[in-house]
């Protein structure tokens, strides 16, 4: 059976933010989809809906694996809960909210922020009712990337522990992941890092992340 790549942006961004690893994903010999869903108008269930005929589709044909960045992981996990996928389906989330983030916290209420980021990134504050703490554990193999480098001092001081700018390493976690990363990377660009698109390509193949040549658990 054909394994298809199917990648997903973060917030407020387009499939172009994803271009370098699709091209990455490419040269390794895989069909990739690069998905657009509207974040700026709609909620992270309706992103959800609008990405689910495309899905299917391929589903028919395919083994389908996901990379996602940010949001895009939150898609994917609010997409799990009432649809299913073949089996030995894998998840590489970069950077995403899976706890919610603090900066979500102190920022939805700004004018800009709503203007970025939409309604979908309305429901991704830390709270108990936000959405990536309502959402219930999904059936598919997931390993999560995150970064620990940032150049904004300000977002981090609002974000607890170590962080990419934008999210904690600790709120990047699921309790039903396979394999945890931490790369040298902030949050915008994870997904053009070379080390990350190898990582990717390996969970992919094995299951588990290359830890030879790292310190993450």
């Amino acid at each position: 059976m054909i394994e298809s790549v199917i990648l997903l942006h973060g917030a407020g961004r387009s499939p172009r933010s994803m271009g370098k690893m699709a091209k990455a994903l490419s040269l390794q010999g895989y069909p990739v989809h690069n998905l657009g869903y509207p974040s700026r108008q709609t909620s992270i269930e309706g992103c959800s809906d609008h990405i689910r005929k495309q899905i299917v589709q391929l589903k028919q044909t395919s083994k389908i694996h996901f990379v996602t960045h940010s949001l895009g992981g939150i898609i994917v996990r609010q997409y799990l809960q009432n649809h299913s996928l073949p089996e030995g389906a894998r998840l590489v989330m970069l950077a995403p909210p899976n706890q919610g983030s603090e900066l979500v916290d102190h920022l939805k209420e700004f004018s800009v922020y709503k203007w970025f980021h939409g309604p979908a990134g309305q429901e991704l504050g830390t709270g108990p009712e936000s959405t990536p703490n309502r959402l219930k554990p999904v059936d598919i193999e997931v390993g999560i990337i995150a970064g620990d480098k940032s150049y904004n001092p300000i977002f981090s001081a609002l974000v607890p522990g170590p962080d990419d700018g934008t999210i904690s390493i600790e709120r990047t976690k699921l309790n039903e992941m396979k394999d945890f990363l931490i790369v040298s990377s902030t949050h915008t660009f994870i997904m053009d890092n070379r080390e990350v698109m190898r990582q990717v390509v390996y969970f992919f193949r094995n299951g588990l992340f290359d830890h030879s040549h790292s310190d993450s658990p």
